[in-house]
């Protein structure tokens, strides 16, 4: 390996030589890319349930994924095996024989409404809320192998290890809306430990249910701005009401620098750096001071070798809640400065809602793209600024803009926080 192949600390260096993404604005990389840069939003009515008695009734849902839709589990399978082939097959290597580890971020899996009342029907009697001791005396009587695979943890990782061929013990991980960064940060390490030359990672979540919308709704997480669905997540604006829930799956092709050249493969991004720090303040709420959510940005920029003055724009968190938006904003003006009103920061989740345990890696995918492309993503909806949050947030219009390096930030409930930094590909 030469010099020009590892980083300042001796690290390899991680090349991105494939990217795949389906999102509530449709599947596939040119697709998707298209719509964002457009503005287009993906945000819609709900029709796949019925919404009566709910306080939101809006979401990013994915509709079109077919008979694997069904269920949460098999949605957010079908949406990563789509994002994950397709980035496979970018990178010029076998979607059927990838032959190196898997890290994926998926949500938790756990029995959903309709496995209940399936059970209910075969027990002949109500299952109240506190009756889970009953579920399982039931589940025991009428074992049901479907059930059984649909609830299972590692059903995704599972499924994708056989269809796409990858090796090793496929990594399962859930850290909330950090997650599909947290899934690109063990990517890295494991190269950067030359345990592996390459490895694929995926973020994906498709669990949209009325208990979902409910369990958010009672953390008053949601937008209720149910009249203009496309119109509802507006980060940053002094309007903005809550997220809107969202699915989708984004997929990274890493490997080392050296093996990309190696055997001539396209590389359309690198992995500059990784940080995170936990914040132990509240269960949703970040600590006032805002000092997990600095530390984390600066752990990235230390990890790439870069200060502030060396980012070229944000792909910001920026879920649209009163408090992550402040929260990020503050975080963000603490490590940048003056330079922060200079510095583009948009925020995808304008147009394809808040995808949750997938939104660090779909962002991931953007954020390449950015730097590939030259285009700046637009934050829609972005009508009414917040005198509080002076940020050029790439209001409503996409910007054709050369960048160097992304920071991608993502903060998740429960004081997840990871931050990516991004470059371009060398010779770019």
């Amino acid at each position: 390996m030469s010099t020009s192949d590892t980083d300042f600390l001796g690290r390899p260096i991680i090349a991105v030589t494939g990217v795949g993404i389906v999102s509530s604005l449709g599947k596939g990389v040119e697709t998707n890319w298209e719509a964002l840069t457009s503005g287009r939003s993906g945000i819609h009515r709900i029709d796949r349930f019925s919404t009566e008695g709910l306080r939101t009734t809006i979401s990013g849902s994915v509709d079109f994924m077919g008979e694997m839709g069904e269920t949460s589990t098999g949605l957010s399978y079908a949406m990563a095996e789509a994002a994950g082939s397709e980035a496979i097959r970018m990178a010029g290597l076998d979607d059927e024989d990838f032959g190196a580890p898997l890290f994926l971020a998926a949500p938790p899996v756990e029995m959903e409404w309709q496995h209940r009342l399936k059970l209910d029907a075969m027990d002949g009697s109500a299952i109240d809320a506190a009756g889970y001791d009953r579920l399982l005396q039931i589940a025991r009587k009428h074992p049901d192998p479907s059930i059984y695979h649909l609830t299972q943890c590692s059903r995704i990782s599972e499924l994708l290890a056989d269809r796409l061929g990858t090796r090793g013990l496929p990594i399962t991980l859930s850290t909330a809306c950090a997650s599909g960064a947290s899934a690109i940060q063990l990517g890295v390490e494991a190269i950067r430990r030359g345990e592996t030359d390459r490895a694929i990672t995926i973020g994906t979540d498709g669990s949209i249910t009325q208990e979902s919308l409910i369990r958010f709704s009672l953390l008053s997480a949601l937008s209720t701005n149910n009249a203009v669905p496309e119109k509802a997540s507006k980060p940053f604006s002094k309007d903005r009401d809550g997220f809107v829930m969202a699915e989708g799956a984004g997929a990274l092709v890493l490997e080392s620098l050296a093996s990309a050249k190696a055997r001539g493969a396209t590389i359309h991004g690198l992995i500059l750096g990784c940080g995170e720090r936990a914040d132990d303040f509240h269960r949703t709420r970040s600590k006032p001071d805002g000092s997990p959510i600095i530390a984390a940005i600066k752990a990235g920029l230390a990890d790439a070798g870069l200060s502030p003055e060396g980012i070229d724009y944000i792909n910001a968190h920026g879920t649209s809640t009163p408090e992550n938006d402040r929260m990020e904003a503050t975080g963000l003006a603490a490590v940048f400065g003056e330079q922060l009103k200079q510095t583009p920061i948009s925020s995808n989740k304008s147009m394809i809602g808040h995808t949750l345990t997938a939104a660090g890696a779909i962002e991931a995918v953007f954020s390449i793209l950015s730097l590939k492309e030259g285009i700046l993503p637009p934050t829609i909806n972005h009508d009414t600024p917040d005198p509080a949050i002076e940020l050029d947030v790439v209001p409503n219009t996409a910007r054709r803009q050369e960048i160097g390096t992304v920071l991608s930030n993502s903060f998740g409930f429960g004081g997840q926080n990871a931050c990516l930094v991004l470059g371009r590909a060398p010779g770019a």
